[in-house]
């Protein structure tokens, strides 16, 4: 059986038949796992429409029913905050999350304050890119020009909206009427306004954080056309501050028909499980993910970031016990 840590962006596209091979789906070929099939049906948490997370899940729920014969149900929702709340209270049973929101909620922080939400991970799955995003006629040419605009920072539940909120305090920009939209919303505004700058409701300028691409967001070269404000200052001093939620980096240009790469904070994304969680479902979750990869790549080439050796690092969140089993038995 191929071993999961020699997954990574570099050959998994290659790696489709092997991992046909080396699946194991419960109810066939039983002698080859003695991992049981779930016993009910469980739901994942996503994000907004459109956005990598709905995207993503989407995939995986499909992929994890074909394997298992066991209904995996999304859920549409506005984002890490709302996922985390959801994993605590019951209400979903598995979520994406952003490293920053995770920790804060781990740590008992800022919208958590109310107290700790404990959970488990199964993978660190790709990273979010900030995107500070502007029509390309605007005058917004660094993060301190949103003085005075009006600004879409995210859905109120979202770790859009945290990360957001952190850039805009750390910045110290001022007089910045902020507006709570969903990411499809939020590229309609920003359209809108481009085009009549009298536009009700319309928008200056939009902070996303999510992965490469964000499809909504790159739809926009093509209509009112954009640029990403570099925010490679700000992006350093958070990133120093706040050590394990954050990661310097960039975009490059190619994702986005960009003149140049655009220096950015990236934000790690988990893949996180309610306490309680069966084994089976966090095992057969974990199994999917890295053996049906390149069918996953499919549905949003993110999926491509999985790499086994950084998939462990979801510190200080801990891993959920069958996936501690599913990293040890494939040597990671």
């Amino acid at each position: 059986m191929d071993r999961a840590h020699l997954l990574n962006r570099r050959n998994v596209l290659g790696f489709g038949a092997a991992a046909a091979a080396a699946l194991v789906v419960p109810g066939c070929s039983r002698g080859r796992s003695k991992e049981p099939a779930p016993g009910g049906p469980a739901k994942l948490a996503t994000g907004n429409v459109g956005g990598v997370y709905s995207i993503y899940g989407a995939g995986l729920a499909k992929l994890v029913t074909e394997v298992t014969g066991v209904t995996m149900e999304t859920i549409t929702t506005q984002g890490s905050v709302q996922n985390l709340r959801m994993l605590d209270n019951g209400t979903a049973d598995l979520a994406f999350s952003l490293s920053d929101s995770a920790l804060d909620a781990f740590e008992g922080v800022e919208q958590f304050r109310t107290g700790k939400l404990r959970f488990t991970a199964l993978a660190r799955t790709y990273d979010n890119y900030v995107h500070v995003v502007v029509p390309t006629a605007s005058d917004v040419f660094k993060i301190k020009d949103l003085a005075g605009k009006t600004v879409s920072v995210g859905p109120k539940l979202s770790g859009t909206k945290v990360v957001a909120d952190r850039i805009l305090d750390t910045a110290k920009v001022r007089n910045v009427t902020k507006v709570n939209l969903d990411l499809e919303s939020a590229v309609k505004a920003l359209a809108a306004k481009a085009e009549n700058s009298k536009a009700k409701g319309g928008i200056d300028a939009l902070i996303w954080s999510g992965g490469l691409p964000t499809t909504p967001i790159g739809a926009l070269q093509d209509t009112i056309g954009f640029r990403l404000v570099d925010i490679g200052d700000v992006a350093e001093t958070i990133a120093l501050r706040r050590f394990g939620g954050y990661v310097l980096s960039s975009i490059p240009p190619s994702v986005y028909k960009l003149a140049s790469s655009v220096p950015t904070l990236a934000i790690p994304n988990y893949l996180l499980a309610r306490r309680g969680l069966s084994d089976s479902w966090a095992w057969w979750t974990l199994n999917t993910l890295f053996r049906r990869q390149a069918d996953l790549i499919t549905y949003h080439k993110e999926a491509g970031s999985l790499d086994a050796r950084s998939a462990i690092a979801t510190m200080p969140i801990p891993l959920h016990p069958a996936a501690e089993r599913w990293y040890r038995t494939n040597h990671i």
